[in-house]
């Protein structure tokens, strides 16, 4: 079906942080402004939810990036970085997300999921069997095709990108807690950046469009 938006529906919206993060350092070597996909996303309807799934570290360095994102009515959902024997690394809160989401079909008329990651196909499919509107945002090029086709409705942020980064010369700095980073020195922030440079830890995303 097609997608009906309307100022009167209740949207739920869950962002694949890590998803997002990768999709925007790898295409456009830049950061995501969460608050611009968080309006996006709800285009001028009725938020009850807003939650992105993060991945702390040790070091605690995120704690700016999580107060930024509350600032703009997003609820950050942690877990700890698994480092498993031998030094493998995993973060994954698809799981997580995914049961959020079917929480929250039954207090919503839509559901926004900020993620291109294929995995979460079975979980459009469920919500529309719901009755519950499901759409995505996110970068096409780094987007699963089968997710797009599934949704009722795919807005693509790689269309318009400066809508949805941060082009600051900050934006290629990759903080110290992001695995395999060789960060620069960073500068000091600037007022009304919603995305703040303490990213979090983000490993084991999915954006091979799959």
């Amino acid at each position: 079906m097609a997608a009906i938006k309307h100022k009167a529906q209740r949207v739920a919206v869950f962002i694949d942080t890590q998803n997002l993060y990768h999709s925007a350092k790898n295409l456009f070597r830049a950061r995501v402004n969460f608050g611009a996909v968080l309006k996006e996303a709800l285009a001028g309807r009725v938020l009850i939810h807003a939650a992105a799934y993060v991945v702390t570290t040790e070091s605690g360095d995120e704690k700016a990036f999580f107060e930024a994102l509350t600032k703009i009515g997003i609820e950050t959902k942690t877990k700890d970085l698994q480092v498993f024997y031998g030094g493998a690394k995993k973060a994954d809160w698809d799981v997580g997300m995914a049961i959020d989401a079917v929480k929250f079909a039954s207090k919503v008329d839509a559901i926004v999921l900020a993620t291109g990651d294929g995995d979460f196909v079975p979980l459009i499919e469920y919500l529309k069997s719901l009755g519950v509107q499901a759409e995505i945002i996110a970068f096409g090029k780094s987007s699963s095709q089968r997710l797009r086709e599934s949704a009722d409705d795919f807005i693509d942020m790689g269309e318009n990108p400066k809508n949805f980064l941060l082009t600051s010369s900050r934006s290629a700095y990759l903080p110290s807690f992001i695995v395999g980073s060789n960060p620069e020195q960073p500068e000091p922030p600037e007022e009304g950046d919603v995305d703040d440079d303490t990213e979090p830890t983000v490993v084991g995303s999915d954006t091979d469009g799959k």
